[in-house]
């Protein structure tokens, strides 16, 4: 056997591989997105009420010791009106009642309203087509 000694060593070059990583963006497509807004023509309905107030004057010519107090007779509001009579002696004479009735009338009414729908179209392009840049400019 024989001796290596250090200054018979031989050194050789090794290959060293790299590599890198790089990204790029790939248009796979496109996607147009707009706007359409629909009109609908449809029907309001509601139920109106309207109260009616009908007056009558009922004549009386009662003689009373007191003026009655307003009342109420069901739907209807009975308001005395007096006067001061001269007799012999003073005395108070129911002249009249005003009665009050109150009525609801009601009313179906039907109105045409025109309402929008906001809706979305999405289309899905091909990566080459132009038309997405054509459209944007109007």
């Amino acid at each position: 056997m024989q001796d290596h000694k250090p200054d018979d060593t031989e050194v050789i070059a090794l290959a060293e591989e790299t590599f890198s990583v790089d990204k790029r963006q790939v248009s796979k497509g496109k996607v147009r997105v707009r706007s359409v807004v629909d009109t609908v023509e449809e029907h309001a309905r509601a139920t109106l009420e309207e109260e009616i107030v009908e007056v009558t004057r009922v004549p009386k010519g009662t003689v009373v010791d007191k003026a009655p107090s307003v009342r109420t007779d069901g739907d209807t509001t009975i308001v005395p009106v007096v006067e001061e009579v001269l007799f012999v002696e003073k005395r108070l004479v129911l002249a009249e009642e005003i009665h009050i009735r109150r009525r609801v009338k009601r009313e179906d009414v039907e109105v045409p309203v025109s309402l929008r729908k906001q809706r979305a179209i999405i289309e899905t392009l091909a990566p080459d087509t132009e038309t997405l840049d054509k459209d944007a400019k109007t």
